[in-house]
């Protein structure tokens, strides 16, 4: 076998398909975009879903790449030799061109005349077939055809040879392995045994059909073939090793944990576990943060499976005794040094990936002592009533208090050797969930179950042509209530309309649905949003007004002019703030999400850290300079690519059609060429609608910027009008103001000013007099002053005397005896407050004033604590002060 480095695979893979006519088309996100039902991209083949489907492909037929890929479904078995959660997938697809002979042959050609393997070493399987799909005895025929020995072909059932997702395209697949030379384990010794005889090399899946939704099976329009190799995998067996913590995609990392750690890798199996959970967290956390969706922790989604691996990282690091210094230095090995050509992504993102790491760890070492006090009283208890397993209540208080990933709180109990009740986990999670969804409103309800219209024929559809315009006339095809279709509504009940043909836009991308009125010869129907339905259709909700609103009718459909105005206002503007962010703060803020209503707008965006005022009002300034210029705003229809190609932003994980549109501010009227773009202030995929002018936006001001989530911040704001009114309300109040103060508005500065120099003044005379009244309360009692074991012992009450002038008091009266101990206890406003005082000598002839505190406090009903020089508690209980007083000189002998 041919040794390899991990660059010399890569280029080696993607070359060899270049030299049959393949097309490297390069990697994807790691994040995927929900179309497949996975968090993540778990497979090469996974973004070439569409094209797997039938949709051609724009670079032809034969495609590879090497693309990253997460899978965190095993998790627990990550610590071994084998498993990871982030590896490299070596693929090539063939799209409705070759199918399974050129694929066997090829397959054996890499094996054999690449890699260098010997022919006799290598074994196959294929599909045994089921009730579902046939024998694959083409396959097992070609791979006989290529080289493979007849023996050294097994036929395996769905469980080992068939692939697929969730749903999408899948079919019988063909795996090759490497045959080692040692005895079989048994009679039924073969590929998938895991006695390690016969080690996996790669996949080859000829996907022939397409699964549904509802688990069926169709044949696929077109035959593919989808190859996958686990990029670690094979090099570390190309290179000698089961391993693959011992290729150079993890070697430097693992020798600077030994340095650091002073533990020898595969000398203690716990540690060497650590070491690998510890190395394997980190990359993919480096991975999936400096990614192009530049995940951040959360406590949903995809989110949450990297604040896990982040959490757990930190937990095997604290195992080997690394600190966050250490996790830190690894992040910037993965970055710096092994994948600084292939994944130059990380190095643009080097700040951004080392800002979120040192957030989330400093974030759970903060509560990971807390929690972990709290973890053991819930152990303590479970144990105490005889228990066997931690209550589900219990792991989501963990979870919501401490920030415990249920994960967590399950690995912390089986290393104690208990369960944990997870039903009841998703119990109280679900519990939680349900408080927010009580508030939703009849929309909201409709989406949620949108079925109501799935009875209707796939024909009926709504065609939208609220861009041109916000007036038009249509049919009404048909109408629900909450509960079923119908063929009327009568004046005051509820429903949603659907028509032929509308102007009215339905909320999406953050656009809130239109407002108006439908109207037909029977009645009035009032839409209070429109939205989004399946199929193509466009849902009206609301009620009716007047009349009758009956299926069939012909309707005048008339969008509110002011309602979308306002919104158009506020939907430019999140255009101009995105790039007037991107100019203050730097090119790594991107749209997180938005809210565009007709009164505001809501904008949250990437970034780690609170804007300044300065920065904020640099954005504002920008945006209101853009608005004054009266930029054109311009609308351009094209495909995805030629939008890509302009620059144009897009929000990440939002699904495009085959058509964008393209809003651009600014830009020249010289045509759709792509300098023509780059001339504009902004340029954004959006389907919402907008103002033709800037100059119609009027204003924006900035009301708010706030955190929402880790690296995510939120502005919001006003434009148009809205703006107008909130300087109204200002000026109203600062009318109000000059009003209370006997003033003008433009003194009230000055009146505030004087205002505050005065009673600073009187708090000053205040205070004096305070300071007299103790003084005067303590009368003589310097004269009570005695002796214990050398110390002087100062212990008095006063009347009525808060703490801070009780503490002044006992400054004064240290001052005042020297060298000693001052205990002063007053009663005030119901409560007891005690003071201790001790002076250097004091302390240094055994006298703690805290531990005095500790002491007497419990007496009034207190406690408090403090340093050896000066300690104060407070109590509930003033009529157990005289006790007190007599247990300080009891106490303090104790002491000395």
């Amino acid at each position: 076998m041919r040794q390899f480095t991990s660059d010399e695979l890569r280029n080696t893979w993607k070359q060899f398909y270049i030299d049959r006519g393949h097309v490297d088309v390069g990697a994807v996100s790691l994040v995927s975009d929900g179309s497949t039902g996975v968090m993540f991209n778990v497979a090469g083949m996974q973004p070439l879903m569409p094209y797997l489907l039938g949709q051609k492909h724009p670079l032809g037929t034969r495609l590879c790449n090497v693309q990253g890929c997460v899978r965190t479904n095993d998790i627990d078995s990550v610590g071994d030799k084998s498993h990871v959660t982030f590896f490299e997938m070596m693929g090539s697809w063939s799209l409705g061109d070759y199918f399974k002979k050129e694929r066997c042959q090829w397959s054996f050609e890499l094996l054999t005349q690449v890699f260098g393997f010997d022919a006799d070493h290598l074994a196959a399987t294929v599909f045994a077939g089921d009730e579902n799909a046939p024998r694959d005895e083409e396959g097992a025929q070609y791979r006989i055809a290529s080289g493979f020995k007849k023996e050294n072909i097994y036929y395996l059932g769905a469980d080992d040879n068939w692939w697929g997702l969730e749903y999408g395209p899948c079919g019988p697949d063909s795996e090759m392995f490497y045959i080692a030379d040692r005895p079989d384990c048994g009679p039924d010794c073969g590929p998938g045994c895991s006695c390690g005889k016969y080690t996996e090399l790669g996949n080859d899946v000829f996907m022939q059909y397409e699964k549904h939704k509802d688990g069926t099976l169709t044949p696929l329009k077109q035959k593919n073939v989808d190859t996958g190799w686990g990029l670690e995998r094979i090099l570390a067996f190309l290179n000698g090793s089961r391993d693959v913590y011992q290729i150079d995609l993890f070697a430097p990392v693992i020798a600077y944990i030994e340095k650091v750690s002073g533990q020898k890798y595969n000398a203690d199996e716990k540690m060497t576990r650590s070491m690998r959970i510890l190395a394997d967290h980190t990359r993919t956390s480096v991975m999936l943060i400096g990614d192009a969706a530049k995940l951040v922790p959360a406590n949903a989604g995809a989110g949450y499976v990297l604040r896990r691996l982040i959490r757990r990282a930190v937990r095997h690091a604290r195992t080997l005794n690394l600190k966050k210094e250490d996790i830190l230095k690894i992040a910037t090995i993965f970055i710096d040094e092994i994948y600084k050509n292939s994944y130059p992504l990380l190095t643009t993102n080097r700040e951004f990936i080392l800002n979120e790491l040192t957030k989330e760890i400093e974030r759970f070492e903060s509560t990971l002592e807390n929690g972990m006090k709290e973890f053991k009283k819930i152990l303590d208890t479970a144990r105490s009533e005889g228990k066997k397993e931690i209550e589900g209540k219990d792991a989501f208080y963990l979870y919501d208090t401490f920030g415990f990933p249920l994960e967590l709180t399950t690995e912390l109990a089986e290393e104690e050797g208990l369960s944990v009740d997870e039903e009841g986990f998703k119990v109280s999670m679900e519990e939680q969930k349900q408080k927010a969804r009580d508030s939703q409103n009849f929309s909201a309800k409709l989406n949620a179950s949108a079925g109501i219209f799935d009875a209707l024929d796939e024909s009926i559809t709504t065609k939208f042509v609220g861009y041109d315009g916000i007036h038009t006339e249509g049919k009404i095809v048909a109408i629900a209530d909450e509960a079923a279709l119908k063929d009327s509504l009568s004046e005051n009940e509820k429903g949603t309309v659907i028509t032929d043909i509308t102007s009215f836009y339905g909320t999406m991308g953050g656009q809130v649905g239109d407002k108006g009125i439908i109207k037909t010869a029977d009645g009035e129907f009032t839409v209070t949003e429109a939205i989004h339905l399946s199929n193509g259709r466009i849902g009206h909700t609301g009620y009716v007004s007047k009349g009758t609103i009956k299926s069939g009718s012909t309707a005048d459909i008339l969008v509110d002019e002011e309602n979308r105005s306002n919104t158009c206002k506020n939907h430019s503007a999140t255009h101009l703030l995105q790039k007037a962010l991107k100019i203050v703060l730097g090119d790594h803020v991107e749209q997180k999400g938005s809210l565009v209503t007709p009164d505001r707008l809501r904008f949250d965006f990437s970034h780690d850290q609170a804007m300044t005022a300065e920065q904020i009002a640099k954005a504002e300034a920008i945006v209101n300079k853009e608005i004054a210029a009266s930029l054109a705003v311009r609308t351009d229809e094209m495909s995805q690519q030629e939008a890509v190609s302009t620059g144009a932003m897009a929000l990440f994980g939002e699904k495009y059609g085959d058509v964008v549109r393209v809003v651009s501010m600014g830009k020249g009227t010289s045509g759709n060429n792509e300098a023509d773009f780059k001339e504009a202030f902004s340029v954004e995929l959006c389907g919402g609608t907008h103002v033709s002018n800037t100059s119609q936006i009027q204003h924006i001001k900035i009301l708010s910027e706030s955190g929402v989530a880790a690296g995510v911040r939120r502005i919001e704001a006003l434009t148009g009008d809205g703006v107008l009114a909130y300087y109204k309300d200002l000026e109203n109040l600062l009318n109000e103001a000059a009003k209370l103060l006997k003033s003008n508005p433009s003194e009230i500065i000055s009146k505030i000013e004087h205002l505050q120099k005065d009673l600073k003044t009187a708090n000053s005379e205040i205070e004096s007099l305070k300071s007299q009244a103790a003084k005067d309360a303590l009368g003589d009692s310097l004269e009570k002053t005695e002796d214990v074991k050398g110390v002087k012992l100062l212990a008095a009450k006063v009347e009525n005397v808060e703490m801070g002038s009780l503490r002044d008091l006992g400054d004064s009266l240290r001052d005042k005896i020297g060298d000693g101990v001052v205990a002063l206890l007053s009663s005030c406003d119901g409560k007891a407050n005690i003071v201790i005082m001790a002076s250097d000598s004091a302390v240094k002839a055994g006298a703690h004033a805290g531990n005095l505190i500790k002491a007497i406090a419990p007496i009034v009903g207190g406690g408090g604590g403090g340093r050896p020089n000066m300690a104060q508690a407070g109590g509930k209980n003033p009529a157990g002060i005289d006790e007190a007083l007599a247990a300080v000189k009891t106490e303090l002998e104790k002491m000395l």
